[in-house]
């Protein structure tokens, strides 16, 4: 499906796991163009791993791994290098704050992020 001129879907519904399912998610060449369809659908929040939770940068709120659940995420490659590569996962709060969490992807990952996404529950949006 094409929405706003990048191609969107809903996680696997076969994905427990995104950190180590051996299945690819949706491939993109283009980050920008998926965040801004993010943020239209109300996904403005930026989230960073802060230890065993993740945070809303530039502010003090926290939110535990399990008070989080991700709704969507797309993988991005580099044109030229393959070490280009990286993963924007659309979460979303217990308390209904939605955002998105960047990550680099395959050996550039950074644990931290890995270890955090490890615990969030897995919940696609529905599709249109």
């Amino acid at each position: 499906m094409q929405r706003y001129g990048v191609m969107i879907g809903p996680v696997r519904s076969a994905a427990n796991d995104p950190a180590t399912k051996p299945e690819t998610p949706l491939d993109h060449t283009h980050e920008m163009p998926a965040i801004a369809w993010l943020e239209r659908d109300g996904f403005t929040a930026e989230f960073k791993a802060d230890g065993d939770s993740v945070r809303i940068t530039g502010t003090t709120q926290r939110y535990a791994a399990d008070e989080v659940r991700i709704r969507d995420y797309y993988r991005f490659e580099g044109a030229s290098d393959p070490d280009d590569m990286s993963v924007i996962y659309a979460v979303e709060a217990r308390d209904g704050t939605r955002g998105t969490l960047i990550d680099a992807y395959g050996s550039y990952a950074d644990p931290a992020v890995g270890a955090v996404v490890a615990r969030m529950n897995v919940d696609p949006l529905a599709a249109d």
